[in-house]
């Protein structure tokens, strides 16, 4: 049943879950992506959507920062669908993925059922090298330079003013094959309602190869992971460009001794309070995790062992996404992240 059609008073949770799912298939985002794009866990946002937990305001503000729209958006009335969408050229706002710009044209069309886009392309570039799968049809229409498709094994060359389309339940696939910066017009028009093509052909989940970023490694010897984020003495930086690491760099890094110091604690007392009620989730124990960050507020993501429920926190406020993982080797752990392969073992906090 839906929930908007019931007699009894909706919870803000339910409201704020709904906003959310509308506004995420809005702008043709999976989940998946807008997970990579927020840097929350999956399942949080899931839980969100189904109204199944209240998020936070600094969740709500990164879910704002991701989906391009101020926090007061998931409080608003719903907004009126519409029958009719007039895009005038200097008002489109672009989305960038990589190496990727799209431009929904169809904003606000009342559901969702036809999902135009414009794409610009750089050369080299396209959805990887995994075929994508969605209900409906595809029609692609080549605006300038040459793309590549494939569909169900068949290659297809579109050059400027060349045209395709297809049932997208074929496996499909493309790319900028040409030297230039290419240009299409792509309208997904998908039979299931519920499904969101454009967030599976753009999922940031297929392009992470394309983007280029920094990411931290906690490690005592550069070598493996320390399962202690607060005990290691070191960040071990990676600097990924285009899928490779291609520098890495040691810096130190603050731990629990440092501050023990400064509050005339003993390690043992830290400790406890460390674990106690709350797992550093206090202002206090925010701004040593933010001192401990200082050296790395140019990277987007750090890999650790083992962290506590504070630091996890602290470290999303920051936009550093924090990944908890089981593996030991660094550069295992970092090809995983590489290729959107690491699992986030939130079940190792404490």
């Amino acid at each position: 049943m839906d929930p908007t059609n019931d007699t009894h008073p909706i919870s803000a949770e339910i409201l704020v879950g709904k906003r959310l799912r509308d506004l995420r298939i809005r702008r043709g985002y999976s989940l998946r992506s807008l997970a990579d794009r927020s840097g929350l866990n999956i399942n949080t946002l899931s839980l969100v959507e189904n109204g199944k937990t209240s998020p936070s305001v600094s969740t709500l503000q990164q879910l704002a920062l991701a989906l391009g729209v101020p926090i007061t958006a998931f409080f608003e009335s719903e907004p009126s669908e519409k029958k009719l969408v007039f895009t005038p050229h200097d008002t489109r706002q672009p989305e960038i993925f990589g190496s990727l710009q799209m431009e929904n044209l169809g904003k606000d069309l009342r559901g969702n059922a036809v999902q135009p886009f414009l794409v610009t392309l750089k050369p080299g570039k396209g959805c990887g090298d995994h075929a994508v799968i969605h209900s409906g049809h595809e029609f692609v229409y080549c605006v300038s330079g040459s793309i590549h498709y494939r569909v169900d094994k068949q290659d297809f060359h579109l050059m400027a003013g060349d045209s395709l389309v297809f049932e997208a339940d074929l496996p499909h696939c493309w790319e900028n094959d040409g030297v230039e910066t290419a240009q299409i017009l792509l309208v997904l028009h998908p039979s299931d309602a519920r499904e969101e093509p454009g967030g599976r052909h753009f999922s940031l989940e297929a392009l992470r190869k394309e983007i280029d970023m920094k990411i931290a490694v906690i490690t005592e010897d550069g070598k493996t992971i320390s399962q202690h984020f607060g005990r290691a003495p070191y960040y071990m930086v990676l600097t990924i460009e285009e899928g490779k690491i291609t520098q890495r760099e040691m810096r130190n890094k603050l731990g629990h001794n440092q501050f023990a110091g400064q509050e005339h604690h003993a390690a043992g007392h830290h400790e406890d309070e460390h674990h106690a009620a709350g797992h550093g989730l206090d202002s206090a124990s925010h701004d040593k995790h933010a001192s401990m960050a200082e050296a790395i507020a140019d990277c987007k993501a750090i890999l650790c062992g083992g962290m506590g429920m504070g630091a996890y926190e602290s470290m999303r406020r920051l936009n550093i996404k924090p990944v908890v993982t089981d593996l030991v080797n660094i550069e295992e752990a970092a090809q995983a992240f590489i290729d959107g392969k690491l699992i986030d073992h939130t079940e190792l906090l404490h």
